[in-house]
């Protein structure tokens, strides 16, 4: 509970209507002030993904079909793994913070990344046979393979996920929240720049335009950690790597699988959705309009 609103809540001259409208005025403004920082990354970190799905769309109808079909039937797959996964930081870190346990948060954050970098092997080997995986799902050759070719790309993303998540909910748990917003929005100015160079000046493709957009999230990643470092605001939370980490992460994987198999339920209905597009007649022009939408 904030200064203010402990003092609004105790102040005894005030009648109890008065005290309640002021409490609830100085609580929205912190929600907004927390909430619109979040949303303005959520946005523009979809927006960056989006982006690359636009460029590709300038490459063809198959281009576009296979970042489609990548985007939103394999990486979401990952996504929703790493983000659910990563949300258990989020709960752990709020309990810690909240008993003045700072030291816990940086143990939590590194525990989190080992075990979210460890779940990504497997998802490693889908994204590497994702071709025959597709073709035994029914897909045409064409948008298989060259959707592969896509995924390829998005490899090293599935690693900037197992780091980014814990680092956001790190961040988030402190109320820390307008850096990973201005973070995300230098890099996908960046990124927009930098896949215009990629396939309109280097010519690399659907290939080239996905290793971008791993690249791009590992830019977050590297500066939201600088942040942590070198921020005062964290010199209680950060306390440097620590061994720490690697004690108590079967009982830390439970509680991080619980939340990522929550969140996964919600979000892999879209990707079914998009795979069965891709068993259209026409399965091009199908998998463009869910990319459209």
């Amino acid at each position: 509970m904030s200064s203010e609103l402990e003092e609004t809540l105790s102040d005894s001259r005030s009648s109890k209507a008065r005290r309640l409208q002021k409490a609830t005025s100085i609580e929205l403004r912190n929600l907004f002030r927390l909430a619109i920082p979040a949303i303005i990354v959520y946005l523009l970190n979809n927006v960056t993904s989006m982006s690359t799905q636009i460029f590709c769309g300038h490459l063809g109808t198959l281009q576009l079909a296979a970042a489609s079909l990548g985007n939103n039937g394999i990486q979401v797959l990952a996504y929703g793994v790493m983000l659910g996964m990563g949300s258990a930081v989020e709960t752990l870190c709020g309990q810690a913070y909240g008993a003045n346990k700072y030291e816990m948060l940086g143990i939590y954050l590194q525990r989190s990344t080992i075990l979210l970098m460890l779940a990504g092997l497997p998802l490693l080997l889908l994204y590497i046979f994702s071709k025959q995986i597709l073709l035994l799902l029914g897909e045409s050759k064409s948008v298989a393979s060259a959707s592969a070719l896509f995924v390829y790309g998005l490899i090293p993303q599935i690693f900037a996920y197992a780091a980014i998540f814990p680092i956001q909910k790190f961040l988030q748990s402190q109320s820390i929240v307008s850096p990973s917003a201005y973070i995300s929005g230098v890099t996908l100015v960046s990124h927009i720049a930098l896949t215009w160079v990629v396939l309109y000046v280097l010519g690399w493709g659907l290939l080239g335009a996905a290793l971008v957009l791993s690249f791009s999230w590992w830019i977050i990643v590297v500066a939201q950690f600088v942040y942590i470092l070198k921020s005062k605001r964290c010199e209680k939370t950060w306390r440097g790597f620590s061994l720490s980490a690697f004690s108590g992460l079967w009982n830390f994987f439970k509680l991080s699988i619980a939340s990522g198999v929550m969140l996964c339920l919600e979000m892999w209905y879209f990707q079914i959705l998009v795979l069965i597009a891709g068993l259209l007649p026409n399965p091009e022009v199908a998998l463009d309009s869910l990319a459209i939408w």
